[in-house]
């Protein structure tokens, strides 16, 4: 097996190898020449330094690691059967005539008693306090609830809106851009789906928790141990010295340090064009983490989740065995590689247990678990998903367990497309990509008139970067519908691990799903012996 990644360039960070020989391991030119003129990631460090760890230009990308790792779900395949129709409605007698594809429920729940359902087994990451996510709210969040599915609002959002007021205890008493976020998303929740907000070691400190419970009243909130991306605390960039300077203020780690003579002047000259902004690292304690989830209960939340990230093995196992004891509502594991806006790119290409190593390991946790009586939370998995098939792969091999998957980039793109096609219309500067399929969004969007019935003359005030995320969602929903009905399971709760097969033998040793020469080799070898 060759290199899994070549570092020291890459788009992300807007860097380039001169010369097309690179050797494997340092990413260095084999003919490196005095005099050459860039880019690749050590030239640009020369003197743009700290910047070069990021992807950019924030606010304007979301960036995904490609490290290639030696087993990933491409590894696995679907199984399909000629006979049989498992999970129909009972009124339905399975035959040719009832067993189509558009019978199949791609519906979902998760909760521990109170049970939130969506029509998609999907759900957004955490769209916290980076600017793409602010600049984008209202495509998501509307998108998200006309999709019937939840979303996630990461962490940090009341810490860093401009218009924060705190009282004399230093709690948040007023926050209106987390009061916007919750409204928009609540103009349009149908009963399928839910906002969850997240909360890392500043939002705690901030009373974050308090102000959704006292203010909106909110059912679930959601603790956060980490993320695929990186394992260190979220962070965004800023642009201006007082910004900068009120964040630390309000008692986050920014970097370089703002009120430093020396950062100042050379802000001041334009070397120093931003600002980092980043939160601290969370220390979890099993008693620390059952205290909290009390504290949250007793202030009205009736439902509890829990995001981690591709930790190693025993903090993985740290995740569900306290979730259990606390009943916790959905834990959502997220594997490496990231992807994300702002996170340090070594990190995300470096870092964590891949994926489907991580699911594999949870997997057999629950087992454990539930093989000693205890109760396993509902899952998720998020890291790198994009399509239908893969959350086919994930809820199969994650059965009876895994309830949905957690997107990130896949449910970030539509809304931000439909939100440039908007602007494209306005400007009459549409791309051929879409001014094939006409000049009206009436024409281009193939689910505007279906969600013009649907919300009469309110269609709009719905963003077409929402009605772009429904499009994706709807596409989504119908693919997954078409895969599982070639594998004669009619609903999600009938998935089972037998339904995929793995193509090689390293994938079958990882996951524990059957070879390809072995699966259904029993039954196989019966028909021929009878």
């Amino acid at each position: 097996m060759g290199n899994l990644r070549q570092p020291n360039a890459n788009e992300a960070t807007q860097t380039f190898n001169r010369s097309k020989s690179v050797v494997p391991m340092s990413g260095i030119c084999t003919r490196c020449v005095d005099g050459c003129r860039g880019n690749c990631e050590i030239f640009k460090s020369t003197f743009r330094g700290r910047e070069v760890l990021y992807p950019g230009p924030f606010g304007e990308v979301t960036a995904g690691a490609d490290k290639n790792y030696p087993i990933d779900y491409s590894h696995l395949n679907i199984q399909g059967y000629a006979v049989g129709a498992i999970g129909m409605p009972d009124d339905m007698l399975p035959g040719p005539e009832t067993a189509r594809f558009p019978n199949v429920s791609t519906e979902t729940e998760y909760g521990w008693d109170k049970k939130v359902k969506m029509k998609v087994p999907i759900f957004t990451g955490a769209l916290g306090s980076t600017e793409i996510a602010r600049k984008n709210w209202e495509h998501f969040a509307i998108g998200a609830a006309i999709s019937g599915v939840t979303i996630v609002c990461g962490e940090n959002v009341c810490g860093i809106d401009p218009g924060l007021k705190r009282g004399n205890d230093g709690l948040v008493t007023e926050s209106p851009e987390m009061d916007r976020r919750i409204e928009l998303y609540n103009k349009y929740h149908d009963g399928y789906g839910e906002m969850l907000v997240q909360m890392n070691v500043e939002d705690t400190k901030l009373g974050v928790a308090e102000y959704l419970s006292s203010k909106h009243e909110m059912d679930t909130i959601e603790l956060k141990w980490g993320q695929g991306a990186k394992c260190i605390g979220g962070e965004i960039k800023v642009k201006e010295l007082d910004r900068a300077i009120e964040l630390k203020k309000r008692g986050y780690i920014v970097t370089p340090d703002p009120e430093l003579a020396s950062v100042q002047e050379a802000y001041k000259v334009g070397a120093i064009r931003e600002f980092e902004r980043h939160s601290r690292l969370g220390f979890v304690t099993e008693e620390g983490f059952h205290a909290e989830c009390d504290r949250l209960r007793d202030l009205g939340f009736k439902r509890i989740t829990l995001k981690t990230g591709a930790y190693s093995m025993a903090e993985t196992a740290m995740a569900i065995k306290y979730s259990s004891d606390a009943k916790i509502d959905l834990l959502t594991y997220d594997g490496a590689p990231g992807g994300t806006g702002m996170s340090p790119w070594p990190m995300m290409e470096e870092w964590g247990t891949p994926t489907i190593y991580l699911q594999s390991l949870v997997q057999e946790f629950a087992d454990k678990l539930t093989s000693k009586g205890k109760r396993v939370p509902d899952l998720a998995m998020a890291g790198g998903f994009s399509s239908e098939d893969g959350i086919y792969k994930v809820l199969a091999m994650g059965a009876p367990y895994f309830k949905a998957v957690c997107m990130g980039r896949g449910l970030m793109i539509p809304g931000m497309v439909g939100k440039n096609i908007g602007k494209w219309l306005a400007e009459d500067d549409l791309p051929k990509t879409v001014s094939e399929f006409g000049h009206r969004k009436e024409e281009i969007f193939v689910h505007y008139e279906e969600l013009e019935e649907r919300y009469g003359a309110d269609i709009d005030n719905i963003p077409l970067g929402a009605i772009g995320i429904y499009s994706y969602a709807e596409k989504t929903r119908v693919g997954l519908q078409q895969l599982m009905a070639g594998s004669r399971r009619f609903n999600i709760s009938t998935l089972s691990r037998k339904d995929l097969m793995a193509l090689t033998e390293d994938a079958a040793k990882v996951t524990g799903i059957s070879y390809v020469m072995d699966a259904y080799r029993d039954i196989a070898e019966e028909i021929l012996d009878g």
